[in-house]
């Protein structure tokens, strides 16, 4: 978890230090916060395919699967979701550990409704 008024791309490199090297190539979609050299080239190194279009302001553009992007979307509904309960929108709980808490219940929530809705 970052601080509300740091950035997020460090905090996801550290993530995906975490995560380590993927033994094969594992596609990674990014949102374009995270669109910089420096967390595409961390992915890079661990075996990681971003999948982040470059900011509009970007002078050296690349390539990214345009198709596999869209499904980014469902990243996003799965955050709208979450932000449904009250206690993740608000996060009045204190420590990280109680606030991980009611994500990971909210989360387990969210999955069980899609499951068992037919």
């Amino acid at each position: 978890m970052s601080g509300g008024e740091e950035h997020d791309a460090p905090a996801g490199r550290l993530l995906l230090e975490t995560l380590g090297k993927q033994e094969t190539v594992v596609p990674l979609l990014m949102d374009r916060a995270y669109a910089d050299i420096k967390t595409r080239f961390t992915a890079w190194e661990l075996c990681f395919h971003a999948v982040v279009p470059p900011k509009t302001n970007t002078v050296d553009k690349w390539e990214y699967d345009k198709e596999l992007y869209k499904k980014r979307n469902e990243i996003e509904r799965f955050f709208r979701r979450l932000k449904a309960f009250r206690a993740v929108f608000t996060r009045y709980d204190k420590l990280d550990i109680i606030f991980s808490g009611s994500v990971l219940f909210a989360s387990i929530i969210i999955v069980l409704r899609c499951v068992n809705t037919p």
